[in-house]
């Protein structure tokens, strides 16, 4: 696959753009509110970044999951959660503050934990591991990526709503909307430069993405329920661990592993599937109300 300069520049300035929108809804207050009450946020993040890259590195392995679409796995699993994950949050009636606080901190944190969770687990997998040697994963290049996408634009966008709020509350959802518009436009890029593997691959990548998504749902709900976190902290943790940022991972092969097509399109079907699952979850959550809910 061949991406010019200004292609990549472009694709990652559309996804620090995104990020820049999600930001606009967050404060200070929300990490003070971490700090008053951690737990949930905690649970979820531990969920986030320890669990989920741990279980998929295991999972990959014990089922012998071709390489390349193990690391695309591996990849998805490191990146922090997806920037849809409050909305959905929302749309479920679960503890959208909770959500909030985990999509701020974790977005923060990914500029560190996602490189190395990446290049860490690539590593300890070892039918990835020549893979990973052979593509020479820098953490250093992917964490100064992840920082200029994740972390300059999350800052940014806290101090413009801070400085106008009014506008940054108007401003908001037209740019969860285009948010929407530009994940389905870095989806259809993946899939129309590898349409013959996708033709050829798609009945196993399908297959590994949806039971990936599921079981990152699972590690959010399990890690909830051991926790014994009310209902709606719970789905709130959920919903945030089974939402990965795709739209990151895409934006790492697109710049540093363009020829990776299996890779791509673990991602890319994320991108898609993630959404599916992520909003007919919260539909049923909504249909079935945390207040009615015992356990």
């Amino acid at each position: 696959m061949e991406f010019s300069t200004g292609n990549l520049i472009a694709l990652n300035v559309i996804l620090a753009c995104m990020m820049f929108g999600v930001s606009l809804s967050l404060g200070v207050e929300d990490f003070r509110r971490i700090l008053r009450d951690p737990r949930a946020p905690l649970i979820g993040l531990a969920a986030q970044f320890l669990l989920l890259p741990a279980a998929t590195c295991l999972g990959t392995w014990a089922f012998g999951v071709p390489p390349e679409l193990a690391l695309g796995m591996i990849l998805v699993a490191a990146c922090p959660g997806g920037t849809f994950s409050n909305i959905m949050t929302w749309i479920g009636k679960a503890d959208v503050a909770v959500s909030v606080s985990m999509t701020a901190v974790s977005s923060l944190a990914a500029t560190v934990m996602t490189p190395l969770n990446f290049a860490f687990y690539g590593w300890l997998n070892p039918d990835t591991r020549q893979l990973v040697t052979d593509i020479a994963i820098d953490p250093g290049n992917i964490l100064l990526l992840v920082a200029g996408v994740l972390a300059l634009p999350l800052l940014l966008g806290m101090w413009s709503a801070r400085r106008a709020p009014r506008l940054a509350a108007r401003a908001e959802k037209p740019m969860r909307l285009v948010s929407l518009a530009v994940l389905f436009g870095f989806v259809a890029i993946a899939f129309a430069n590898n349409v013959d593997l996708f033709l050829a691959e798609a009945d196993r990548f399908a297959l590994l993405v949806i039971a990936h998504n599921a079981a990152a749902l699972g590690v959010g709900a399990l890690a909830g329920r051991l926790a014994r976190l009310p209902v709606p902290d719970r789905r709130a943790v959920t919903m945030e661990v089974g939402i990965q940022n795709s739209g990151l991972g895409l934006a790492i092969l697109f710049t540093f592993y363009p020829d990776a097509g299996g890779m791509i399109l673990i991602t890319a079907f994320w991108g898609v599937w993630h959404l599916i699952s992520g909003l007919s979850l919260a539909s049923w959550w909504a249909r079935h109300p945390a207040e009615a809910t015992a356990t």
